[in-house]
């Protein structure tokens, strides 16, 4: 006895000393065993008590985690490699004398960091916009009184009154429902209102969706009330975990991010060794010290590609802005980049895949099942009578929508009500039975509501003759089991109640949520109105089959998404099957071995099994949102890159986790925009392809800008590395090598960002997310073009340094300019002909404005001594523009080569 009431005692204080109850599944203790668990009664708390509670949980709220100062996140923004290298070139073009590098670099410097400080604000701001979910009052009875208190007073063990239009202020054990549902869609991101009670589950491992006995804080109660006992506040709730899982997520470095690091670094290495190379060489030649110095100091500079930071931010500006056009809107502007690397998209069902609003796609009637676009409309003159809409099974299952539904018209026309009634509404208004004219003969006279108990819903109104009609409508193995007879085209026929169940099975199991139909004509309308008496008898009507169906375009899009390599995944917290349908008939499923997984199975998974199975699996359904962000990082751990859509607050852990997160403009919610890298205004899952395809570009044109910058670079390296290998002068000065530095790398290579995008750039996989910045060909491109381009230089040093004429400096310095221009003219396809592309307005005009600024360093009178430039003879500018186009016809007929091996790679 006594070891008895020991254990009882500590069950008790364990239950009140698990600050969350995180343990405790409260669907499966009835309501008063909940009662005893909670230490509460019918009466409520007692004033006392609730205030001991309050100082033992803490208040009802979210709480934020310490977020770093406005000062630590600027700073942050200089601890990249690549801008502290850019940071010591200005320091050094400060020392010798460069203010204009100096300033141009400093101003790139300060740009970035303002950028990089502004989105990591801007991120700060998610956990705020969860706050905002949080209800500011709560009706409860407490010491027996019913009052409205401030809902961070709420504590475990506190009776919560429901209402419709409350948001739910905790997590709560429901005790007592009449007719409640509750819109969970920000938590599970189930589109219609779950219907809930107080039955007692038994299963242990049920998803949120699944728990019909519980209400959930941030949710909305859209019809109906109820009454329930607080389980769980504050951060110990389903919302509080979702906002722990948002603060522990850390944003991961985008792709572009990741490889410039490592060529900063890299880059700063060769720079360093060269410069080096270059002035013990220049030494050991006997030339001045001093001139060395700068000469390797300059060199150092020119090497760095200041512009890079400039190009980088330009590219993803103006391709930000250009999605916006097409209705996505960049938050982060690195996501733009980062979408060209994607190679899964873990995208929701609700709104995103499909409309989010349920439509009667399937109907029997009359003994024949067929597809609602075959059903047959009501006849003008049924039509224009004010009467019911005809007498057949087809047009009185019609009738049935209309009259047995209770949502309203507003005064612009548009449906306010439950989305499965609206549906119903609208089929019986798109097929010509209009509820204004039929209630003008057929007004409800009576009503028996709807009960989750019967699960039935019968409405009364007159009929030919003085006599009552009734319409009932129902879950389908209700309505069969009160029904006596069946209404067939042929006539009134016994009800067949097992082919009725096997074609609500069929249309169940294209994933449709079935209804049923039935009517019963009355002499007068029956007395006592109750459902044994005025539910039975009915005469079968037909049946409905509803779903949220998905988007016109979804199957485009995922098409386009698999022809670019990139693998659509469907996350959603909605049933298994309803589920697999849509991802059959989108394309998100299309052959064998691809699978569906419940939240129930995943759970069950050891995260190592789960990661070898995790690229089978193409659907995942009744997740919760840890789980969601289990199958991001097992992706992530794979190697891929993935982009997670979605809009409930569900989705916000997992869209900050993910290497993008996609979050719905319409429909989506404070919480999951602020926690995303982009938003999708028109809420279209084919905006992303479109994004896809910007991103790709976007990285494709950085790509081209480090292809010429680099090859620019290495010209002006091996030119001056070689010369004096061939026993000839240094042929450039440290001002020529500042000036290209200047004007050549900076106004055409910021015109690359323009460049549009190539014809096959959606029809070639996603680049692997560890693939260098230098792959396919790049860095062997930079290294013999830049071999050709010094080569070139030397050759014109060499031709004309023994003439009488001292002109042979100021050519080399022109060659040298000029072949990046042709260079950079070629470039602008990785394999199509300059002659075949479309005008790249910015880059031609950049092009021809770098040609006349040279032009002046030679024809200006009082730029030749600043420059140490001579004018030169028209033989000889047109012999050095002849040289300059060398560069240029090579890289063309390096493109032919190319083009060629495609084509016998294809045949």
């Amino acid at each position: 006895m006594v070891e008895g009431l020991l254990a009882v005692y500590e069950r008790v204080v364990k239950t009140m000393n698990t600050k969350g109850n995180e343990s405790i599944h409260w669907h499966q203790f009835d309501p008063k065993e909940v009662l005893e668990k909670l230490q509460s009664s019918d009466m409520g708390l007692v004033s006392e008590e609730a205030r001991r509670r309050f100082e033992h949980y803490g208040p009802n709220e979210l709480i934020e985690k310490k977020h770093k100062s406005l000062w630590m996140m600027f700073f942050d923004q200089f601890k990249d490699f690549m801008i502290m290298v850019l940071i010591a070139a200005a320091v050094v073009a400060g020392v010798i004398g460069d203010p204009v590098d100096t300033i141009a670099i400093a101003v790139i410097v300060l740009l970035n960091a303002v950028l990089g400080f502004v989105q990591e604000y801007r991120a700060e701001k998610a956990m705020a916009a969860l706050k905002k979910l949080a209800t500011s009052s709560a009706t409860v009875i407490r010491d027996g009184r019913t009052e409205s208190i401030s809902a961070e007073l709420l504590v475990p063990g506190d009776l919560v009154i429901l209402e419709a239009g409350n948001v739910v202020p905790a997590d709560i054990r429901l005790t007592e429902t009449i007719q409640i549902r509750i819109d969970e869609a920000t938590l599970t991101g189930e589109s219609v209102p779950v219907e809930k009670d107080s039955a007692t589950l038994s299963e242990t491992d049920l998803s949120i969706g699944d728990r019909k006995n519980m209400a959930y804080k941030g949710t909305l109660v859209t019809y109906g009330r109820g009454r329930g006992l607080v389980a769980a506040t504050g951060m110990r709730t389903e919302l509080g975990r979702i906002a722990a899982l948002l603060q522990d997520q850390d944003e991961g470095r985008t792709p572009l991010q990741k490889r410039l690091t490592s060529f900063g670094k890299k880059l700063a290495y060769a720079v360093l060794a060269i410069c080096a190379i270059v002035f013990v060489a220049g030494l050991l030649r006997g030339e001045p010290p001093l001139l060395m110095l700068l000469t390797a100091i300059s060199l150092a500079v020119a090497a760095i590609p200041e512009a890079l930071p400039a190009v980088i931010t330009i590219s993803l500006a103006l391709g930000a802005k250009k999605l916006v056009k097409q209705h996505a809107l960049i938050r982060k502007l690195p996501a733009v980049e980062t979408l060209g690397s994607v190679t899964y998209i873990c995208s929701d069902k609700t709104g995103t895949l499909t409309l989010n609003r349920m439509t009667v796609e399937k109907v029997y009637a009359g003994g024949r099942p067929f597809p609602t676009k075959e059903m047959p409309a009501v006849g003008r003159e049924e039509a224009a009578a004010v009467s019911l809409c005809g007498t057949k099974p087809s047009e009185l299952l019609l009738n049935a929508l209309a009259l047995c539904n209770d949502v309203r018209v507003d005064a612009s026309g548009g449906v306010i009500g439950d989305p499965t009634e609206t549906a119903l509404f609208d089929l019986a208004r798109e097929k010509g039975c209009l509820r204004e004219r039929l209630d003008e003969k057929h007004p409800r006279l009576a009503e028996i509501p709807f009960d989750s108990d019967r699960k039935l819903m019968t409405t009364f109104h007159p009929w030919e003759n003085g006599r009552i009609v009734s319409f009932t409508k129902g879950a389908v193995e209700e309505i069969i089991e009160r029904s006596e007879k069946a209404l067939t085209y042929e006539g009134m026929e016994e009800v067949n109640r097992s082919k009725v169940l096997e074609t609500t099975e069929q249309i169940a199991g294209d994933g449709l949520r079935t209804l049923g139909f039935a009517m019963r004509v009355w002499e007068a309308l029956p007395e006592p109105l109750t459902s044994e008496q005025a539910e039975a008898g009915l005469v079968f009507i037909g049946i409905v089959g509803m779903m949220d169906p998905p988007r016109p375009e979804a199957t485009e899009s995922v098409a386009m998404c698999r022809s670019a390599g990139i693998q659509p995944v469907m996350i959603t917290g909605d049933h298994p099957l309803t589920a697999g349908v849509i991802a059959r008939r989108v394309g998100i499923i299309s052959g064998k071995g691809e699978a569906v997984m419940t939240g129930r199975e995943l759970a069950q998974l050891p995260l190592e099994e789960f990661e070898h199975r995790v690229e089978k699996i193409r659907v995942y359904a009744r997740v919760a949102p840890e789980q969601k962000l289990k199958i991001v990082k097992a992706l992530q751990d794979k190697g891929h890159f993935v982009a997670m859509t979605g809009d409930g607050v569900n989705d916000a852990p997992a869209l900050k986790r993910a290497d993008i997160g996609v979050a719905m403009g319409i429909n989506g919610t404070d919480v999951s925009k602020e926690a995303s890298h982009m938003i999708l205004l028109d809420d279209n899952f084919a905006t992303i392809v479109k994004a896809v395809r910007e991103g790709r570009r976007i990285f494709d044109n950085i790509r081209k800008f480090i292809k010429y910058t680099m090859t620019s670079n290495s010209g002006e390296i091996f030119t001056i590395f070689l010369a004096p290998f061939l026993g000839l002068p240094i042929p450039l000065l440290p001002i020529h090598i500042l000036w290209i530095n200047l004007v050549t790398d900076g106004v055409p290579g910021l015109a690359l960002a323009a460049e549009p995008g190539e014809s096959s750039i959606m029809r070639r996989p996603p680049r692997h997310p560890k693939e260098s910045i230098f792959a396919k060909g790049l860095g062997t491109h930079i290294i013999w073009v830049g071999l050709l381009m010094g080569a070139v230089s030397i050759l014109t040093q060499v031709l004309f340094i023994d003439s009488s004429q001292t002109h042979w400096q100021t050519m080399v310095f022109t060659v040298l300019c000029l072949s990046q221009m042709g260079h950079v003219l070629a470039i602008r396809s990785e394999q199509e002909s300059f002659f075949k592309q479309r005008t790249n307005k910015p880059l031609l005009g950049a092009v021809l404005l770098t040609f006349a600024l040279q032009m002046t360093t030679i024809y200006v009178p009082f730029l030749n001594p600043i420059f140490k430039t001579e004018p030169l003879t028209a033989r000889e500018l047109a012999i050095t523009i002849l040289l300059s186009t060398i560069v240029f016809l090579a890289v063309e007929i390096e493109k032919a080569i190319k083009r060629s091996r495609n084509r016998d790679t294809e045949a």
